[in-house]
């Protein structure tokens, strides 16, 4: 059906194995690679083979001529030795007809008219020469000089011939197999481009990454009875920026707040990522918003994990793989309590102590990040660090749980 599929083959081939490692090195898709070489190299191969061809049959069509000129020459050879010994038989000097019949015309004692007897010799003689020429060369035995000539030349014709039909042939089924190739190249080379270019968007977006934070998110706002939704794929008020986005108490009723959420798996400058932030939360008609990393070293420079800028705006270092939620569960809460703040309806909130949780859950977070550290630089106390981590991320939740309820008890005030 047009396809070729080999499996296990290995290609011992240094110069193949180099030039599959600079264009791989180049960022091209290896499989692509491989299928414009057996392409190309299959093409090249049959025109070697078609050029193969037509070398034998000039070669050989050379060789029938050299043939054909061998036999002609032998022949013209013969005919020559003929026509001079005929001749010598009619015109020798001594032995001659000629010169017999001139000694016998011409001699002492001749009575016959010389011009009559010389005519009737030359028209007997003449019509004899034709008679044998026209015998000779229309004769189809070994006694026509040009017999074998006409013979190979009428085989070689018809040899010739046969050939070229059959290469016509073979041809035509090669371009309709080539044709039927190179449809089902096209379809796959479309397929593939369609499962790149899909691929392509996945991946500039960081969607593995992405679908870990809305999978964390949602845990997280279900716990508060928010609704967490994931909007990447979905346009905006005026575009796609954002990739969370959570309605404060949108299980139980109208959102009274919204904070997004934007994930990015690369480095940004400050400016940039501030700039995203702002058009995410303008897209997504959000009150705060969150840049989410997965580690400290992809946070834009000067800026710290757990640091809002602006008051509606906040950094978060969160990673799937490190199995603990703690560093994104505080910017939640933060993030939630700004938002909640800012709308009112709470005024019967404690600031103060609504401050100090907020501090000591930030001092907590910091003490969490040193025993991090503390657990990484010394594997003697990893037990007993742990537990004392795990310690601090219980009162981090106590403190984070303080928060929720003074929220509560000013906006139920």
């Amino acid at each position: 059906m047009g396809r070729v599929i080999v499996e296990n083959v290995v290609v011992d081939d240094p110069t193949t194995a180099a030039f599959l490692d600079r264009r791989m090195t180049a960022g091209e898709d290896p499989v692509a690679i491989v299928n414009d070489a057996i392409e190309v190299g299959a093409r090249v191969l049959e025109r070697e083979q078609a050029a193969v061809d037509a070398e034998f049959v000039r070669n050989e069509f050379e060789k029938v001529s050299r043939e054909v000129e061998s036999a002609f020459t032998d022949k013209a050879r013969v005919v020559a030795e003929f026509f001079g010994t005929k001749v010598d038989e009619v015109f020798g000097e001594e032995n001659g007809h000629l010169a017999r019949e001139l000694q016998r015309l011409f001699g002492e004692g001749s009575t016959s008219a010389v011009q009559h007897q010389l005519r009737e010799v030359m028209r007997d003689q003449s019509a004899r020469m034709r008679e044998d020429l026209l015998r000779q060369f229309s004769s189809a035995d070994g006694n026509n000089p040009l017999a074998d000539f006409k013979a190979a030349h009428l085989r070689s014709a018809r040899e010739m011939a046969t050939r070229q039909e059959v290469l016509l042939e073979a041809m035509r089924e090669q371009m309709v197999a080539l044709k039927l190739e190179l449809a089902g190249l096209r379809s796959e080379r479309e397929k593939a481009a369609d499962v790149a270019a899909e691929h392509a968007r996945g991946t500039a977006k960081g969607r593995p990454y992405e679908e870990a934070l809305a999978d964390a998110l949602d845990t997280i706002a279900r716990g508060h009875g928010d609704d967490a939704d994931a909007v990447g794929d979905f346009r905006g008020g005026g575009g796609r920026k954002g990739d969370v986005v959570v309605d404060i108490e949108g299980c139980s009723g109208a959102s009274r707040g919204r904070i997004v959420f934007e994930a990015k798996n690369s480095r940004r400058s400050r400016k940039e990522a501030l700039t995203d932030l702002e058009d995410a939360m303008a897209h997504r008609a959000a009150d705060y918003g969150v840049w989410v990393v997965p580690s400290a070293e992809q946070l834009p420079a000067r800026v710290e994990g757990l640091r809002e800028v602006g008051g509606d705006k906040m950094f978060v270092v969160y990673d799937p793989e490190d199995g603990s939620r703690l560093a994104l569960e505080v910017a939640y809460s933060l993030a939630r309590a700004r938002v909640l703040m800012a709308k009112g309806g709470v005024d019967g909130l404690d600031a103060p102590a609504l401050r100090a949780e907020v501090e000591r859950a930030l001092g907590a977070m910091d003490e969490v990040r040193r025993i991090k550290l503390h657990l990484t630089n010394a594997a003697g106390g990893i037990e007993q660090a742990r537990a004392v981590l795990d310690a601090m991320a219980e009162r981090v939740r106590a403190h984070l749980a303080q928060i929720s309820t003074l929220v509560d008890e000013g906006a139920a005030e």
